[in-house]
């Protein structure tokens, strides 16, 4: 999360590039290259995002009341029961907020991924890369038309966590008026 994103595509290009360490193994045992691939984009993507997700779970699970999980533990529940049906649902909030996050960031990934993965029309073209070379190369409508599927994408993905987060309500009078005795809705 502290370094620029190219540098993070650097130190990616020197691991699993052709000659560095996982590079090698990839190509004497499996015959495979991750450089220039769309695995190679989907790894750029998920380690730039992954910090914003895992700060956001683990401040999420700390903020659990670990009376509510002791209270599981003394009815009998065990630690799966206790983190099934005590943790993750309160800590869900946190986890979506987390998950929204790197998602956010992951689709508008662009250092890294011009690093390992490249500009391959087809193959290993991003959204964010198609926007720049587009109007690197003053086509500005294709640039609009990235930049609009883009902002479709980012704004269908923020309608439906909201849509799905008032029918989901976790805490109990919230300030969307919810009802003080209802926790979760199961229908």
């Amino acid at each position: 999360m502290v370094l620029p994103p190219v540098v993070t595509g650097f130190a990616l290009l020197l691991l699993i590039g052709r000659n560095g360490p996982v590079g090698k193994v990839m190509l004497d045992l499996f015959d495979t290259q991750l450089i220039f691939t769309q695995t190679a984009a989907v790894l750029a993507a998920i380690v730039i995002a992954f910090p914003l997700m895992y700060q956001s779970a683990k401040a999420a699970l700390q903020s659990v009341d670990s009376n509510l999980e002791d209270a599981a533990r003394t009815l009998g529940a065990s630690e799966w029961r206790v983190l099934l049906t005590v943790t993750i649902p309160l800590a869900m909030p946190g986890l979506i907020a987390g998950g929204v996050l790197a998602f956010s960031r992951a689709l508008g990934e662009f250092g890294a991924t011009i690093m390992i993965a490249g500009n391959i029309p087809g193959k290993t073209q991003t959204i964010p890369i198609a926007i720049y070379f587009a109007a690197e190369s003053n086509d500005l409508i294709e640039a609009g038309y990235y930049v609009a599927v883009i902002s479709s994408i980012t704004f269908g993905a923020i309608f439906w966590l909201n849509t799905w987060s008032k029918k989901n309500s976790w805490y109990p009078g919230t300030l969307r008026g919810g009802n003080p005795h209802r926790v979760k809705s199961r229908d």
